[in-house]
């Protein structure tokens, strides 16, 4: 079978660079290019040697079309509005993309789904097995306890990280919902300042710390009379979503068009 070929969205940065060495890395794979913005300094430049893999003889564009054109599946760890935009060409050149950018709103949400009827889309705030076995914990803590545990989710990452909460720390939120049978956004408490008063029952409250170079961490706290459950995740290295993004992209070859996540990924 011939190789499985995979380009890179944002691929001059930290986790772009991290992806084409795990693609380069990863049996029956090989990488198909990658782009950046218009501008972008890292332009023209041999993909490889920017990722510190050597020259592969693949350089750099600014035109996500013509990646879309030579590649089996992208991976798209970018902007909002650029993954959105990379979702259409997909469904246009009937490519599967693998999507890891978070911080997305309601009509982003609406132009995947619409892409995904027309092609294979895997889009997941976190692609570590880690943090998704954590999201299944979750559901199925916040589905057993009494109505009368709190529950309060708090992530850490690095200074660099545009958006907060973090989306994995959402999705946790989201799985908390689940298990209680509640709308998220119906229950969340997204900041607290000043006199906020008693905390209201049945909430789900989030917190955002953001410094140096971490990784990422989640916590998840049911907080109960007397006692306390808390169920956690520390990535120490950022190639745990480098590795499931791959795994996603092989795994949604040959399938039907459709919006899946890591869970389908996984086997969750």
């Amino acid at each position: 079978m011939a190789a499985y070929r995979i380009g890179v969205a944002g691929c001059a940065g930290r986790m772009g660079q991290m992806l084409a060495r795990e693609i380069a890395a990863a049996e029956g794979c090989a990488l198909a290019g990658g782009t950046e913005t218009a501008g972008n300094p890292a332009i023209g430049r041999d993909i490889g040697e920017v990722a510190g893999l050597g020259p592969v003889q693949l350089r750099i564009g600014a035109d996500a079309r013509a990646l879309f054109t030579v590649a089996d599946a992208v991976i798209d760890f970018t902007s909002p509005a650029a993954t959105v935009a990379h979702a259409e060409l997909a469904a246009e050149a009937g490519k599967v993309l693998v999507i890891g950018t978070t911080g997305f709103e309601s009509a982003h949400d609406a132009r995947i789904a619409a892409a995904a009827g027309r092609t294979a889309i895997v889009r997941a705030p976190n692609m570590s097995l880690g943090v998704n076995l954590l999201f299944a914990l979750v559901e199925q803590v916040a589905a057993r306890l009494a109505q009368d545990f709190d529950i309060e989710i708090f992530e850490m990452h690095h200074k660099h990280k545009v958006d907060a909460p973090s989306g994995t720390a959402l999705a946790l939120g989201e799985a908390a919902a689940r298990g209680r049978k509640v709308r998220l956004a119906d229950v969340a408490v997204r900041g607290r300042d000043g006199i906020t008063g008693a905390r209201k029952a049945g909430t789900i409250g989030f917190g955002a710390l953001r410094g140096g170079n971490e990784v990422g961490e989640h916590h998840v706290l049911f907080f109960g009379e007397s006692e306390r459950i808390e169920l956690a995740h520390k990535a120490t290295d950022r190639r745990i979503y480098a590795r499931g993004a791959v795994r996603a992209a092989l795994w949604a070859r040959g399938k039907p068009p459709g919006l899946y996540g890591m869970k389908d990924v996984l086997a969750l």
